[in-house]
């Protein structure tokens, strides 16, 4: 009877693993909303370009424009590199609780973007990724900034100072390992 109970018990943790398919369709549901919001920050991007290229437009509207248009431009990056981490998330969640994604052992790129080999494997690709999202983001607000002081211009160099130092220590932990970085 133990025997029976512990088998019953066992069988039920095992099937318990598949409760992270919620977590795995919440990613892939949050990854298309972050391309639609991708889609549409293209689509107001494009919509705007055309007065870009109007001559008799003021060089103060024209400046204004361009900032309008780049700040678009890196949003859009943004929500892209956004529905990246989610998906990469929703695929490695998939992998180390579910099972195989079949479709991706007949490729030869994709399993060893996509393949997620342990949970800090998993981990260390979404804090890449966030990072670099977290740098689009400095240099946006950076772009938007008036610099009217020469402490202004040291701030901004010791924050593309630091962003570099980020990607280069987040670099140097995964130098030992297989060469497969996000």
């Amino acid at each position: 009877m133990m025997k029976f109970l512990e088998r019953c018990f066992e069988q039920v943790l095992w099937h318990s693993r598949l409760l992270i398919l919620s977590g795995v369709i919440a990613g892939i549901c949050l990854t298309v909303g972050a391309l639609y919001i991708a889609a549409v920050d293209v689509y107001y991007l494009l919509t705007k370009l055309g007065a870009y290229a109007d001559p008799s437009l003021a060089p103060d509207s024209r400046a204004a424009l361009r900032s309008t248009l780049v700040t678009y431009l890196i949003k859009a990056v943004d929500n892209y590199l956004i529905a990246a981490i989610l998906l990469l998330f929703s695929l490695g969640l998939y992998e180390l609780f579910i099972g195989k994604v079949n479709p991706t052992e007949s490729r030869q790129l994709m399993p060893r973007r996509l393949q997620v080999r342990s949970l800090d494997d998993l981990k260390d690709r979404i804090a890449k990724l966030i990072l670099l999202v977290l740098a689009i983001e400095f240099f946006q607000h950076a772009l938007e900034l008036h610099y009217t002081h020469m402490l202004d211009l040291l701030y901004l160099a010791m924050g593309v100072l630091m962003v570099s130092g980020a990607f280069y220590l987040s670099n140097q932990k995964g130098a030992g390992k297989d060469g497969a970085d996000c």
